[in-house]
């Protein structure tokens, strides 16, 4: 089969190699569902990106397939029929860890503090960042360890768990505007952050590196807190099932989990997806679940709890595709 204009130029800019074809998405979400993306194209660098992303703006572009930059696909459901566009994953050159400076500063009174500002690709997992800060004895990320998610998705929607979150250690950000076609860097202020929420979320902007400071602690301290907070997701979540991890944002005053268990949803299952028994913030895929069926799933809890409590849940989880 002859490939189009467009699938030639993206093999030219990213190389064969990186181009795939009617891929399933359900290799790349940790819902493990999902239809086919007509491209999936991993870009080895920055250069490559931006190329990419103003190929797909041109009319090279002439059926304007639409875009979609992938993380760790940690909160995205594909629908069943996939995604009639280009799906972009950052390669190996976004997965970078470097320490850029020390600052050791006293305060009157005040003992010594060392801090460290690290840079790190968007494409690195944050587990891995956090795994790294605790080798370098660098106190801020524990929270950050368990959390499925990359750097560039983390930024994205202020990841945090445990009472940590992205804007309390983002001191500044790279990123490509895809509408200018510059590079910038802006400020953590800038960056708007808020409860599960960034200006990433509401300007064409795509993250590529952010620096992040920490301050250094007792080695000991860190990887204990760690452990502590593995133990308690391996205690209170499903982990042994494929899920988006929690499926709604909190709601204020409340807990979605709890709105949920209190509707009497514990367990409730459309097909083969399910409310997880353990967690009721958990919506799971317990085997062979249909992308078609956790979004039921996800509108019948909403609809049952709006009704019985008048609260409106809202999904963490991005909808790709048509449902």
């Amino acid at each position: 089969m002859d490939r189009s204009v467009l699938e030639q130029e993206i093999i030219r800019i990213v190389g064969a190699e990186n181009v795939l074809t009617n891929e399933s998405m359900a290799r790349h979400t940790t819902f493990r569902v999902g239809g086919k993306a007509r491209y999936f194209v991993t870009v080895p660098d920055e250069a490559s990106l931006k190329a990419l992303l103003l190929c797909l703006k041109s009319d090279t572009n002439i059926e304007r397939l639409p875009v979609f930059l992938l993380g760790n696909g940690s909160n995205l459901l594909v629908s069943d029929s996939g995604y009639e566009g280009v799906i972009v994953r950052l390669g190996e050159s976004f997965g970078q860890i470097q320490i850029i400076s020390r600052d050791a500063s006293k305060g009157t009174d005040m003992p010594l503090v060392e801090t460290v500002r690290l840079r790190a690709g968007a494409g690195v997992m944050l587990g891995r960042l956090a795994a790294f800060a605790a080798e370098q004895s660098l106190t801020g990320l524990e929270y950050a360890s368990g959390i499925p998610g990359t750097v560039g998705g983390a930024l994205v929607m202020n990841a945090g768990a445990y009472g940590g979150e992205m804007k309390q250690v983002v001191r500044l950000v790279r990123l490509y505007d895809r509408e200018s076609g510059e590079i910038r860097e802006v400020s953590a202020d800038e960056m708007r952050f808020s409860y599960r929420h960034s200006i990433l979320k509401d300007k064409p902007y795509v993250a590529l590196s952010a620096e992040i400071e920490l301050r250094v602690g007792d080695p000991d301290a860190i990887r204990g807190k760690m452990e502590e907070l593995k133990e308690q997701r391996r205690e209170k979540q499903p982990l042994e099932y494929p899920s988006a991890g929690s499926t709604f944002k909190r709601p204020e005053g409340n807990y979605a989990g709890k709105l949920i268990m209190d509707a009497g949803l514990r367990g409730y299952r459309v097909g083969n997806a399910a409310v997880s028994e353990k967690h009721c913030g958990f919506v799971i895929n317990e085997g062979g679940a249909t992308a078609s069926e956790i979004y039921r799933l996800i509108e019948d809890v909403r609809k049952a709890v709006s009704s019985r409590f008048g609260v409106e849940l809202e999904p963490e989880v991005l909808f790709l595709g048509e449902f």
